[in-house]
């Protein structure tokens, strides 16, 4: 884990835009579904609350991060402290420890500690390319990107790193089968665009025919398409690929390209009615049965923390690291409510995935607004088909971690290793989208079950576990400058004790 060199590092704007792009993603596409179920006013209530909570648990990952590279420098910084006590050994022709028969490894390790706060001064140790690391602020640093993987590892027993691995599958698994109902209805609704009724449910799918003439209904063609994305994008599953940071600049053209011009649109609509004769819509305002919907896919819309290490580590200067993810916090939890209000009081009836409000209307004449409604519709295909290949193999390398020995990977089979694994990733969620192409469902039962592990749970443990470790280790002498501001174990209770009623609560509304 060396730290990262500087053509590596990016200016801080980039990553405030990378953290952005990170947290809009296909959870916002279900946001003004969800909203409507709610209400306004209780809606906009309940974003801002599970913003701030989320923003609570990010600040633990990255203080997490912070020491996790303080107990990766305090271990170097051991490592060269005993390098010097041999060198020291050596030069004054001290008898070494090691040579010593009667003296056991934990004594040995006590007299090494002894020599070097005894005999070891600062000038000593100028000489080793290292010495920076005894400075006492730079222990806690975010200089080497440390994944959440290897942090569950460090801070986590064997039970724990289990649990924290499952989880992470659910919540990929649950990723890629969003993705892949998300991608197929928009393509079946772009080509039966010319012969649906806009008032038509998921329900009506089975009977309707995508076709005038046709023989097929919504439904077979939803099928066909999910099958023919699957069948293009699986394969990457077996090989490994990146997604490189100019397809990544790429996909955040395209997502605030799209969510302006849909919020555009949705002004536009209420200024400028389609229908002046028609009564104004009138959304209802509080509805407490929507709530534990809008809870699983506000969740999902503002998860993030699993990325955290690629995105921050890289960030040149990290002097005004709270600052920025306080001012993204700020920009995103603004702009959901800008794209969910303006969407319930502009449609009368919120598609599950937004984008399919805008399908290309058949009595559409101007050439610039069909193109910008075929934009709109294949949105999520465009963006979801870049990230589909790296969460699957993100999704298999998890797999690998929790069901087979990291350290004797070559030792399986080629077809246990090459095989089976892509296929366990990629055909479960294909099976699942294949019977539901409910995006509302998925979202929210990923978001509630699988992303308040991700999101509440597992920062809440690594955060009580790293500060633990680190005090032991290092000591409270020496100040984490990344600690979170939400300090003591009130505030981790507090998120336990929000993640217990957000999990009853939607587990009631499943069952009743």
């Amino acid at each position: 884990m060396p730290p990262r060199s500087a053509h590596e590092e990016y200016p801080t704007w980039v990553g405030f835009v990378f953290i952005f792009n990170l947290i809009v993603g296909t959870g916002a596409l279900a946001l003004p579904s969800a909203f409507s179920h709610a209400g306004w006013i209780l809606g906009s209530l309940a974003i801002v609350v599970l913003a701030f909570m989320s923003y609570v648990t990010v600040t633990f990952v990255i203080e997490t991060m912070a020491c996790a590279n303080a107990v990766h420098n305090w271990k170097r910084l051991q490592f060269i402290k005993r390098d010097r006590v041999i060198e020291y050994d050596e030069d004054s022709n001290v008898e070494s420890l090691v040579d010593r028969p009667e003296a056991s490894d934990s004594d040995n390790d006590a007299e090494h500690e002894r020599l070097v706060d005894d005999q070891l001064t600062d000038a000593s140790i100028e000489q080793t390319p290292l010495n920076i690391m005894y400075c006492r602020k730079t222990y806690y640093t975010l200089s080497s990107k440390i994944e959440l993987g290897e942090m569950a590892n460090m801070f986590f027993g064997r039970t724990q790193r289990f649990l924290f691995y499952f989880c992470l599958a659910v919540y990929l698994y649950g990723d890629l089968s969003i993705y892949s109902a998300a991608v197929a209805k928009s393509l079946r609704d772009v080509a039966c665009a010319h012969n649906h009724r806009a008032n038509a449910t998921d329900d009506d799918d089975g009977t309707e025919r995508c076709w005038q003439d046709g023989l097929l209904t919504r439904l077979d063609v939803y099928r066909l398409c999910l099958v023919a994305f699957v069948t293009v994008l699986g394969p990457f599953t077996f090989f490994n690929v990146q997604k490189t940071k100019y397809l990544q600049l790429l996909t955040v053209l395209f997502r605030w390209l799209a969510f302006s011009v849909m919020i555009s649109i949705a002004i536009h609509r209420l200024l400028a009615p389609v229908d002046s004769t028609a009564l104004p819509i009138t959304p209802k305002r509080a509805d407490i049965a929507g709530i534990p919907y809008l809870i699983g896919t506000c969740i999902y819309s503002f998860m993030c923390h699993h990325s955290l290490p690629s995105l921050l580590t890289p960030i040149a200067n990290k002097g005004r690291l709270k600052a920025l993810v306080s001012l993204d916090y700020v920009l995103i939890g603004g702009f959901y409510l800008a794209l969910a209000l303006t969407g319930i009081f502009a449609f009368a009836d919120i598609k599950d995935l937004y984008t399919l409000n805008f399908v290309p209307s058949a009595d559409q004449a101007n050439g610039l607004l069909k193109a910008v409604e075929y934009f709109l519709a294949l949105f999520p295909v465009f963006t979801l088909s870049a990230s589909f290949p790296i969460v699957a193999i993100t999704l298999r390398n998890n797999l690998q971690t929790l069901f087979l020995d990291a350290a004797q990977l070559e030792a399986y089979n080629f077809f246990l290793r090459r095989v089976f694994f892509p296929l366990l990733a990629i055909l479960p969620p294909l099976v699942v989208c294949y019977f539901t192409e409910s995006v509302s469902n998925l979202v929210g039962f990923t978001g509630c079950y699988a992303g308040t592990g991700i999101q509440y749970l597992i920062p809440v443990a690594l955060v009580l576990s790293a500060r633990r470790t680190c005090d032991n280790m290092i000591g409270r002498g020496i100040v984490n400058e990344f600690h979170s501001p939400f300090k003591g174990t009130v505030w981790p209770m507090l998120v336990i004790g929000w993640t217990i009623a957000c999990l009853v609560l939607v587990t009631i509304d499943l069952v009743i």
